[in-house]
């Protein structure tokens, strides 16, 4: 094993979400509770990571890493708008000094996935007032935590939305011409997404759910984060991240300052050179200008997709697959760091790369590899400053639930003791002296 130099970032990631529980006054918390809910089970308590991030931070620390990215969240900093609660930033405070206390880089995210139903009610992402909105939260945050930080990600996977939107029409159409085997159809698009969704329960339960939103957000496609993103719902999210950014660079100069991308390996088959290319572009390219001034780009990558002459294509025949349905690639981050570098000149982050497997020795053998990828382009020169592997613990996969095992520590869902991985271990060896 190749340790990397001193100064490199070797940690792991978490949502607010994902592992706090209880986040009551969320857009997602109001949808697991609606009888039609597309959510397979609600989040509940989750991992209660908001009681036990100093078990969780130790465990982290004790195995060798020396940095943790996790998430603010904004529906407990904001629960009504324009009231802040000073609990719950002070709540932040903790963490972040707990980290510091185990010589761990707190590193992050102010805005992942979820947002205060307040929010959603008013129109949620495809609103103009959004923008203020999050500088508001923003400038509050900054204020209260930003001398304790040097990383901040204002918004997770910005382009998710686009992804969604791509994915859930080509569903449909699939549906619709292979009624019987729609569930099929369904399984196979979630796994070109690197979010848990359940889109066949979402097409079943449609009519229910839109009735439902309407008496819970007044809108029976209420515009959450992760919903099907139009145009100028997508450059509405460029402008939040510029007005965040903005904020940050005024208020904390000494402040790194990225969005993160969720990105796969785009791989071309014979005839499949132009479908790769939009896809890149919708993925990527198109949002240059928007990042060009930030300090550093998080990078999020699972695996490849491969794209023939009538489009993308399923992952190849007897592969391995995971229990997202996600090939197991690990190749991919190197290939997606080289070609983000061509045209991103700031430095780059691995916010999230990860498998869920059940098998922690394919968790292992998966690190191992897109590790050795990362060294690889190090040595080449890019400028590659910090790999956070996702996840820190088994936790609630949005739509899917528990069923998912991406963490380097288990979580017992009755008891929630914690037990560390092998990978875990492997994890933080990597780490310099």
């Amino acid at each position: 094993m190749q340790q990397f130099e001193k100064g490199f970032l070797v940690g792991a990631a978490t949502a607010a979400h994902q592992v706090e529980g209880n986040n009551i006054h969320s857009d997602y918390w109001a949808q697991e509770q609606l009888p039609h809910s597309s959510f397979t089970e609600p989040s509940g308590i989750t991992c209660d990571h908001y009681n036990r991030y100093e078990e969780d931070i130790r465990l982290l620390a004790e195995a060798g890493l020396n940095a943790y990215r996790f998430s603010i969240e904004w529906a407990r900093i904001e629960p009504e708008e324009g009231q802040f609660d000073t609990t719950e930033i002070e709540h932040y405070h903790k963490v972040i000094a707990c980290c510091k206390a185990h010589r761990v880089e707190p590193v992050v995210t102010l805005l992942h996935f979820t947002s205060p139903k307040w929010l959603i009610v008013k129109g949620g992402w495809e609103a103009e007032s959004t923008v203020e909105d999050f500088r508001r939260y923003v400038t509050y945050v900054m204020e209260q935590l930003g001398s304790q930080l040097h990383y901040v990600c204002t918004i997770n996977e910005a382009n998710m939305g686009l992804q969604l939107a791509a994915i859930s029409k080509r569903f449909r159409l699939m549906a619709e011409q292979a009624a019987k085997s729609a569930a099929a159809t369904g399984k196979s698009a979630e796994g070109t997404v690197q979010v848990g969704m359940n889109f066949q329960k979402m097409m079943e339960n449609m009519r229910f759910a839109a009735e439902e939103n309407a008496g819970v957000f007044g809108d029976p496609q209420p515009k959450i984060f992760v919903s099907e993103r139009t145009p100028q719902g997508d450059l509405l999210i460029m402008r939040a991240h510029a007005a965040a950014r903005e904020v940050i660079r005024t208020l904390c100069p000494h402040v790194k300052v990225g969005l993160t991308l969720s990105l796969h390996d785009l791989q071309a088959q014979p005839g499949g050179e132009s479908f790769a290319e939009a896809a890149w572009a919708e993925e990527f390219t198109h949002y240059l200008p928007y990042i060009a001034e930030d300090d550093f780009l998080g990078v999020q990558n699972y695996t490849r997709t491969l794209y023939g002459p009538t489009g993308q294509l399923p992952a190849p025949e007897g592969v391995e697959l995971t229990q997202m349905d996600y090939e197991f690639y690990p190749q991919a981050l190197e290939n997606v760091l080289r070609r983000v570098a061509e045209d991103f000149h700031g430095d780059l982050i691995v916010t999230e790369n990860g498998i869920a497997t059940a098998d922690d020795t394919r968790r292992v053998a998966f690190i191992q590899q897109a590790l050795s990828g990362v060294q690889r382009c190090i040595t080449d020169g890019l400028p590659i400053k910090g790999y956070l592997h996702w996840s820190l613990m088994d936790n609630f996969e949005w739509q899917k639930g528990y069923s998912m095992n991406f963490g380097l520590i288990a979580v017992n869902r009755a008891t929630m003791a914690r037990t560390p991985k092998p990978s875990l271990k492997v994890l933080g060896g990597y780490t310099g002296v």
